[in-house]
């Protein structure tokens, strides 16, 4: 599939430009119709792994013992009273039966009831009533949202506040659909903004928003689809939105703007688009396999919350490069030379000289002679400085996510926040034990004081049991899923029982999910390096080029992981981003950061490389090729880069910690790959392998002759190095972006 003609689908869309936009147009239309309401049926969870002991421990409790597992807090306030005043103690009395009698409610207790030290506060003017809600995510949330307005408030001599995690939950996805329509409102005039000044042209500048809309649109669509199938977290539809915008935007960049340089030199409409798709096109394919094949990766891990992004993201990804390849080709045949006009820089140009050079594409050539001249310099101190950044990665702490997720400010959060200061401890932070088989008293009253007996425990109490089926409360030293906590989750592991047991719990949870990660991590790595390494080989047909891929934009994430750690594990820059740093960072997320932050990596360094190795084909001269590579593609890039941290910074504006963790870090991942890697250390590295990194053994030049891809005409002969090179390094004109 090298070179050669533009195919039946370039023909077809050139020659029938209209059938093919009303075609793409009527999908669309069906696309909004499906996807209405995906967020209502999205979850909130997923990061717990649904094979490990824990989970089926936790099922089996809320079946068995729905009292065991708390997800429903009512906090009591007696103000300026007591909670054992009779008053306050028949209003709690009352509170607790209407509770129980709701529907979708079990497992209802009180401090009332049980007198539980752990259910009053401190100084005697709180104390909580613990339910279970049943359900899934979406019910419990359903049912929440009917008994609320029941019970929160002023009641009689007591106030009323809710919390628990189906509180926490509810309002945590409230939040992100109120933040996320907040995004969307702050990014896309920004967007318009920012694509005006790099086009110039009004109308060309609409197109990328147009294919970014109908990405979205058509990925809430094939959620919503997934939502019938299997449990999908409302968290995707953040990455919905930034990669729907941002990918769009840079395939219609390189697609508008290559069209356009095809326009200048001289070609219709129809044959600058067959041109484009033969180009610009196949990079724009070959760049949404490489993300598709990274956040592919994220489907080898059994939580939901990491595949829900796969879904999203895979989506995402290949209907963006769908409709810049069949939306985007459509329009551009049927405004012709209207693509430039409301030609909003025109001012600005006028006194310039027709077609003279834009000086931006010069100062990149510049810039890149610099760093090959010192190639070894540069090459040791941006891989020095990146590794510098990344240092503090070295200290990441895991844990799980809680209410500190949300605003100080968040009702939940205020709830939560009062029972960790001014309670003993709270429902459900400890870890629980089942116990399943039959045992007689004696058996379990060894088995609790062999549990009573191991270092970090504070107390062991039960058994609480129904038939051959018994619990074990235990409460260890520290914070429910620190360090303590999860190694004794371990400890608690290896007791021996004359029955079954299994572990639960925070601190169970975490572990369980943190093995699994481990063991699934290799395979994900694997998948992704190897598809990665394939995928730019058939592009290059180098040895070398894939190697240097994949290594250069692993180390361009350094920056990422180092900040996620500095400034949201250990709480700098807290009070100006508006967070709660609780001083880890959620077991998922670094996963996550890295397949998305990878694949963009990899689509803008697909960019560069496809139009170098278009230049080396062409002339044969190697640092030609990389000083006009970047010459006619590095102001491109960093504006793509630019305008996709502009939408990653409105997604990260969120109130919710993790997805104000996603936003930024991605979006200093994404500059600093632009910036620093595509500056300086791609032309360093390549300077430094010289023409060694085109080289093949033969065996796999042979395969690339016969299963290659790449861009570029196929019929032009190499032109003499030299003066050739030199002119091949000079910009386009002004008038082509």
């Amino acid at each position: 599939m090298t070179g050669g003609g533009g195919g039946g689908w370039t023909r077809f869309v050139t020659a029938r430009p209209r059938l093919s936009l009303l075609l793409a147009l009527v999908v669309t239309a069906l696309a909004v119709f499906a996807g209405g309401g995906v967020a209502d049926r999205m979850g909130s969870g997923g990061w717990e792994d649904p094979d490990a002991r824990s989970t089926y421990a936790a099922e089996v409790l809320e079946r068995e013992f729905p009292a065991s597992q708390p997800n429903l807090l009512l906090l009591l306030d007696a103000g300026q009273g007591r909670v054992d005043d009779p008053a306050v103690a028949a209003e709690a009395e009352r509170l607790t039966a209407a509770l129980a009698a709701e529907p979708g409610v079990t497992g209802v207790g009180s401090y009332w009831r049980t007198k539980a030290p752990l259910l009053r506060s401190e100084d005697g003017r709180q104390a909580l009533i613990a339910a279970r809600v049943q359900g899934d995510d979406k019910t419990a949330t359903a049912t929440l949202d009917r008994i609320a307005p029941r019970f929160e408030g002023t009641r009689g001599p007591v106030s009323v506040s809710i919390g628990g995690p189906v509180a926490v939950q509810r309002e945590v996805t409230t939040t992100i659909q109120e933040d996320l329509l907040k995004a969307e409102l702050i990014a896309l005039p920004v967007t318009l903004v920012l694509l005006v000044l790099v086009f110039g042209s009004a109308v060309a500048a609409l197109l990328p928003l147009g294919v970014g809309i109908v990405a979205i649109l058509g990925t809430n669509a094939v959620l919503r689809g997934l939502t019938e199938i299997t449990e999908v977290s409302v968290f995707a539809q953040n990455l919905t939105t930034a990669l729907g915008l941002g990918l769009a935007i840079d395939y219609a960049l390189f697609i508008v703007r290559r069209y356009r340089e095809e326009l200048a030199a001289g070609k219709d409409p129809a044959a600058a688009v067959a041109t484009t798709l033969r180009t610009a096109g196949r990079t724009v394919l070959f760049s949404a396999l490489t993300v598709a094949v990274a956040l592919s990766g994220m489907l080898f891990f059994p939580m939901y919350f990491l595949r829900s992004f796969a879904y999203a993201g895979v989506a995402v990804v290949l209907l963006a490069a769908a409709a810049a390849l069949v939306l985007l080709p459509a329009a551009l045949v049927l405004l012709g030379d209207r693509v430039n006009a409301l030609d909003l820089r025109r001012l600005w140009r006028r006194g310039r000289a027709a077609g003279r050079p834009d000086g931006s594409g010069r100062g990149w050539a510049r810039s890149t002679a610099l760093v090959m001249r010192r190639a070894p310099v540069f090459a040791v101190a941006t891989t020095a400085g990146l590794l510098l950044l990344g240092l503090p990665f070295l200290g990441v702490k895991f844990g799980t996510v809680d209410d500190r997720q949300l605003p100080s400010t968040a009702a939940s959060h205020i709830v939560q926040q009062q029972i960790r200061d001014g309670f003993p401890g709270s429902p459900g932070a400890g870890l629980v034990v089942l116990a399943e088989g039959p045992a007689d008293d004696a058996a379990y009253a060894a088995y609790r004081g062999r549990i009573a007996e191991l270092p970090g425990v504070l107390r062991a109490d039960g058994p609480v049991r129904s038939g051959e089926y018994a619990y074990f409360s235990v409460l260890a030293e520290g914070e429910a899923v620190g360090q303590k906590a999860q190694d004794l989750v371990g400890e608690v592991r290896a007791v021996d029982a004359p029955f079954t047991t299994s572990v639960t719990g925070q601190a169970a949870v975490l572990v369980d999910a943190q093995d699994a990660i481990a063991e699934q991590l290799p395979k994900a790595g694997v998948l992704i390096a190897a598809a990665t390494l394939l995928l730019v080989f058939l592009m290059t047909g180098s040895l070398l080029i894939p190697l240097q891929a994949v290594l250069l934009n692993a180390l361009s994430l350094t920056a990422m992981f180092g900040a996620v750690v500095w400034v949201f594990q250990e709480g700098h820059l807290s009070g100006l981003l508006g967070f709660t740093a609780t001083g880890d960072i959620e077991t998922t997320l670094p996963v996550l950061m890295f397949c998305i932050a990878f694949g963009l990596s990899m689509d803008y360094g697909v960019f560069l490389i496809s139009r170098i190795k278009e230049e080396y084909e062409r002339t044969g001269d190697h640092e030609g090729a990389v000083r006009a590579g970047l010459a006619k593609t590095g102001g491109l890039i960093t504006a793509a880069a630019v305008i996709l941290a502009v939408v990653m910074v409105a997604i990260g504006s969120s109130r919710v910690t993790n997805t104000k963790m996603l936003g930024l870090g991605i979006a200093l991942a994404v500059l600093m790959d632009a910036m620093v890697v595509r500056g300086l250390l791609v032309p360093a590295v390549m300077k430094l392998s010289g023409r060694a990194t085109w080289w093949a053994p033969r065996p796999l030049r042979s395969l690339h002759d016969r299963f290659g891809l790449s861009e570029g005409e196929s019929a032009a002969p190499p032109a003499p190095v030299g003066r050739a090179a030199e002119e091949a390094a000079a910009p386009v004109p002004e008038r082509v972006g």
